[in-house]
């Protein structure tokens, strides 16, 4: 009996991990009329963004956009009221469609903002602080900022301001949505001037 009661368990656990990955093959057009139908207002039709408030999304790895959508839309790990309501009526589906379709659109070069900076941040961004312990940030996202398939994000041009909330967001804990609280533990051991430096760098990654 105690066998085949692991052996349940492991089922249920197996079903239930699969449940959590997206199956079907996306549906690029599908993808774009909720882009224009949702997302546009915010993130733009391609995935360029104007406004800081809103991140840039257009290539950004569509496995990581998916996580992303189904995070808000459990509301627990990563919250946003306007997320919130955006997910609300998406399907898996809707949500593997419109992650699939920005991922293929061509994101626009960013700029950083300070040269005082520039320095700290790329030291950061390429070699870490090893007094501190703490990583390299290209270790996982690549030396340009491209992040690693349904893995690691990808960064390069990304908004300085944005990129320096979501530091602050894992760092105070706010934002809970990072595998074995990687992002947390890194955030942890950065000052707000670290912080800036490398939002600010990574902004200028082409």
């Amino acid at each position: 009996m105690k066998n085949v009661v692991v052996l349940f368990g492991l089922v249920v656990f197996a079903a239930s991990a699969q449940a959590q990955q997206p199956q079907a093959k996306p549906d690029i057009a599908k993808g774009q009329t909720i882009a224009k139908q949702v997302c546009f207002a915010c993130h733009g039709e391609d995935g360029n963004s104007t406004s800081p408030a809103n991140p840039k999304i257009a290539g950004q790895i569509s496995e990581y956009q998916y996580k992303q959508l189904a995070n808000f839309k459990a509301n627990s790990e990563r919250k946003s009221v306007v997320m919130l309501a955006m997910v609300a009526n998406l399907s898996e589906a809707d949500m593997l469609n419109v992650a699939a379709y920005y991922s293929g659109q061509k994101s626009k070069d960013g700029s950083g903002q300070s040269k005082e900076t520039l320095a700290l941040g790329r030291d950061i961004y390429r070699g870490g602080n090893t007094s501190k312990g703490l990583a390299a940030c290209a270790a996982c996202h690549g030396p340009y900022g491209g992040g690693i398939p349904a893995q690691y994000p990808r960064l390069a041009g990304q908004f300085g301001e944005y990129t320096e909330l979501q530091l602050k967001a894992f760092r105070s804990g706010v934002r809970a949505n990072d595998a074995n609280k990687m992002m947390r533990s890194i955030a942890a051991k950065m000052t707000d001037d670290e912080i800036r430096a490398v939002a600010d760098y990574i902004a200028g990654l082409p």
